[in-house]
């Protein structure tokens, strides 16, 4: 039986790219067949990735039959992959999130959990020597997930691993880092064509705080004006969100790459008690700055107070 390779729901470079890479592996070097899929559609800087490097956009689903062998990356949280999860035989999970619990497996498996910024950082290292078999096209992937969510080494989750990795691939593969990530980032940032509830949903995890179930979304952008542009219809659509999606309210992060800060959307008192609590700030009005703050994952969820 085919093994499927996913990461979350809405997916954005690393959990679009990084399938495709370990799908690559476990077909050409591990002799295992295999095949990446999407959980959505993904955002708009993996679609340029998948587009400049020429490779095929993986098969979009909602569900995952039982029994059917998986490997997860990319997230380890049972809230972002599909229903029935525990359901199908999972034989690995590579990821960089903190451990969240309620995955189950059928049997010992491999499990590499690291704390580096990119789960194609850790594939990178998994390879090893094979990686002088990995066609162009796949080092591209690779080296476009590191850029991401490294935000171009600008993220505080930023290795010197990832660092060096990254620079390693570009040295190979004749790319110009800032140039690239230049054109990586003013493709995540045209979000034009995007609905306000497709915004709030195309980069958003869902956690527990406090007793409150949030839906936290971060937009990052070279371009805030085109979001912030936006801010009376996004804070009017983020009640219907949250009820479709049985939270209490949605949080918009809207992180501004090249200034290094995020600007919280501030739609009630719920939320204004949050940033409070959360930043040390005194909001005042329906944003607040936050300067230093660019990843969800170190400087978001651990603050995070209700």
């Amino acid at each position: 039986m085919t093994t499927l390779v996913f990461g979350h729901k809405s997916p954005d470079t690393d959990s679009t790219g990084s399938p495709i890479i370990w799908a690559w592996y476990l077909n050409r070097i591990k002799g295992v067949e295999a095949k990446p899929v999407l959980l959505g559609e993904p955002n708009t800087e993996a679609a340029f990735v998948l587009e400049r490097w020429n490779l095929d956009k993986p098969e979009i689903v909602t569900e995952v039959p039982a029994d059917t062998p998986v490997v997860i990356v990319d997230t380890n949280n049972p809230a972002e992959l599909p229903r029935g999860i525990n359901d199908c035989d999972i034989t690995g999970i590579i990821d960089h999130h903190k451990l969240v619990g309620g995955l189950e497996t059928r049997g010992p498996i491999e499990i590499r959990i690291e704390p580096l910024a990119c789960t194609a950082t850790i594939m990178w290292k998994m390879i090893g020597d094979d990686i002088a078999q990995m066609p162009t096209e796949i080092k591209g992937a690779m080296l476009s997930c590191i850029l991401s969510d490294t935000l171009e080494f600008r993220s505080p989750t930023t290795t010197q691993e990832d660092t060096a990795i990254a620079w390693d691939l570009a040295k190979d593969l004749g790319v110009d880092i800032p140039a690239y990530a230049a054109e990586m980032f003013a493709a995540k940032s045209d979000v034009s064509a995007f609905s306000e509830a497709e915004l709030l949903r195309m980069d958003s995890k869902e956690y527990e705080v406090g007793g409150k179930q949030l839906r936290i979304s971060v937009l990052e952008t070279t371009a805030p004006h085109q979001i912030l542009d936006r801010k009376e219809a996004l804070i009017a659509a983020m009640p219907g969100v949250a009820a479709e999606d049985g939270a209490d309210q949605v949080l918009l992060f809207v992180i501004d790459i090249l200034n290094e800060e995020a600007t919280l959307l501030v739609p009630d008192d719920l939320v204004k008690r949050i940033a409070e609590a959360s930043f040390g700030v005194t909001v005042d009005g329906d944003t607040v700055v936050l300067p230093g703050v660019m990843s969800r994952k170190k400087q978001i969820i651990p603050n995070l107070k209700v």
